[in-house]
């Protein structure tokens, strides 16, 4: 019988799909869209410090994100706006950590998340490292749906989310419906996102 106390810590992530997502080093083929939409559906943004009968997730996010992407870059291609979709999608196996303590974590953290992002890529069809003219647009729409969200969901005054996020140029938030969605309906609107661009 091996040594428990001998062996190594685990590193990996049973899924509802029955893959193991092994955390240290990702395989594509251990990732599955089902996996991710069920797991960015069930975390909760802001760590779960916003109003409403839900939490807001990860999985609304992105999808926030992607109307405001598609709103500021009309035409661009399915390609780029599934990589806007997938933006935030190694969450669904490491959460949401808030950027404050991402910053105290430090540099572990990123390296875990760039290969679990560099992995999904790969699993569907997508540059393992994001262009970094698409990763700066689609950090730009993330900015803007941080500003939305921190001002209708999560407490933060105009002045104060216009100091963090900076100020929304050139979209409102009616772009997308930003009221708390249950999880089921979140995981169900992203699938078909998904669905709509891997075609």
């Amino acid at each position: 019988m091996p040594d428990k106390a001998s062996a190594p810590p685990r590193a990996w992530q049973r899924m509802l799909s029955g893959r193991r997502l092994d955390l240290l080093q990702p395989s594509a083929l251990d990732i599955e869209i089902a996996d991710i939409a069920h797991g960015l559906a069930r975390v909760a943004r802001w760590n779960g410090q916003t109003s409403g009968d839900h939490a807001y997730s990860v999985a609304q996010h992105s999808l926030a994100v992607l109307a405001i992407f598609d709103a500021l870059n009309p035409g661009e291609g399915p390609r780029a706006r599934l990589a806007v979709l997938l933006h935030d999608a190694p969450e669904y196996v490491i959460g949401d950590m808030i950027s404050p303590f991402k910053g105290v974590v430090g540099g572990e953290y990123k390296q875990v998340e760039e290969r679990l992002q560099g992995a999904i890529h790969l699993r569907f069809g997508l540059p393992a490292v994001t262009p970094s003219g698409l990763k700066q647009r689609i950090k730009r729409a993330d900015l803007i749906s941080a500003f939305f969200e921190a001002t209708l969901l999560a407490g933060f005054d105009d002045q104060e989310a216009a100091r963090y996020f900076g100020r929304p140029r050139g979209v409102t938030a009616d772009v997308h419906d930003y009221a708390p969605w249950p999880a089921a309906h979140a995981q169900t609107r992203y699938l078909a996102a998904f669905a709509a661009l891997d075609g």
